[in-house]
Formats: structure tokens, C-alpha cells, sequence
């Protein structure tokens, strides 16, 4: 198990780190938005390529952070169950949640999503709005942040395991620290500061 777990922080650790990059999407999305909008209320004019780039962002912040949001609990809930279950019933339940529901859908999306982005790629997909972007860096996307999500359901499932073998604390505990939001506001100060 001792092996399992060290698996499963590893994983913890790639996915914080794919987390937190994309943070940093959402900025950037946020300039792009501005300025596309400042560009079009003063030029009367629009690019498709800067909408385009937009709905990429936000669908990589979408995919590349849900593997993340399982990692620290802050996916759905539906608190009138889990809100009544002790900490060893809501690790059982996760653990019948990932194995049945979670892992096959991920399994079935990855199954389905890796032959169209192979085709995409093969044929250089481009958007058919004039002066679109290139469609299969968004396509390669889906598998991507399907398997990240993957990886941290077999870490969650290592942990709660390992929780109910009383090898580990809680996993379904708060740990109490900043939440994302002040973490990235906190990077933000902190890079100001420095110029």
C-alpha cells in the first residue's frame, strides 16, 4: 500500500501543478476578453480567431481543472446525503462513486474522443468561421483532461482505501488553507511586489 500511496501523491502533485497553470488561463482570457471587446466597440470590427481563442481557454481551464477540483473536494455534492454520512460512509460511497460511475466515463470519453482528434490532426482541422483557428490543439483537450481526471480518481481511490484500511487521515477533511481563488490573488500580489 505504502507503494500505492506514494503513486497516488505523485499524481497529487501533477495535477496541482495542471491545476494551478490553469489559474493562469483564466487571466489570460480575461485580457483577451477585454481587449477583443475594447477592439470591437472602438473599430466596430471582430476577430474570429480572438473569439475562437476564448472558448479554447475557457474549455482548457474547464478540462485541465476538473482533475484538480476532485483532488481538493470542491467537485458536486449532494449534501443532503453525504452532509449525514460519518467520514468511513462517505469513503465508501466515493469509492463506489469512482469505481462505477466515475472510471467509466472517463474510460468511454477517452474511447470516443482519441479517433477524433486523431482525425483532426490528420487533416488539420480548421474552424470554418474566416479567420478561425486551427480546431485540434482544443480537440486534444478532451483526452488530456480526461486522463488527468482519471489519474486523480485512482489517486482518491488509493486514498480512501488507505483511509479505510486506517493507514491515513481523512481525506474528505478541509484542510483549513486559502481557498484557489486567494491562492492565485496571493501569486498575483507576490509577482506585483517583485516588479
Amino acid at each position: 500500500m505504502t507503494l500505492l500511496l506514494k503513486l497516488s501523491q505523485l499524481i497529487d502533485w501533477l495535477n496541482e501543478r495542471v491545476g494551478k497553470g490553469a489559474f493562469w488561463l483564466v487571466l489570460l482570457m480575461t485580457v483577451i476578453s477585454a481587449g477583443n471587446a475594447t477592439y470591437r466597440f472602438i473599430f466596430n470590427d471582430s476577430s474570429n480567431g480572438m473569439l475562437e481563442i476564448q472558448w479554447y481557454l475557457f474549455a482548457a481551464v474547464f478540462l485541465l481543472a476538473s482533475a484538480y477540483t476532485l483532488q481538493k473536494n470542491e467537485h458536486v455534492r449532494i449534501d443532503v446525503l453525504s452532509g449525514k454520512l460519518s467520514p468511513r460512509g462517505l469513503a465508501i460511497i466515493d469509492i463506489i462513486g469512482t469505481l462505477f460511475f466515475l472510471l467509466p466515463m472517463v474510460v468511454l470519453v477517452l474511447w470516443l474522443s482519441l479517433p477524433l482528434v486523431a482525425e483532426s490532426f490528420k487533416i488539420n482541422e480548421m474552424s470554418s468561421n474566416a479567420g478561425g483557428l486551427i480546431r485540434w490543439p482544443v480537440k486534444a483537450l478532451l483526452p488530456l483532461g480526461f486522463t488527468l481526471l482519471a489519474l486523480q480518481g485512482i489517486s482518491e481511490l488509493i486514498k480512501r482505501i488507505a483511509f479505510l484500511a486506517g493507514l491515513i487521515g481523512d481525506p474528505n477533511a478541509k484542510d483549513g488553507g486559502p481557498s484557489a481563488e486567494q491562492e492565485l490573488a496571493a501569486e498575483i500580489a507576490a509577482m506585483a511586489k517583485e516588479k
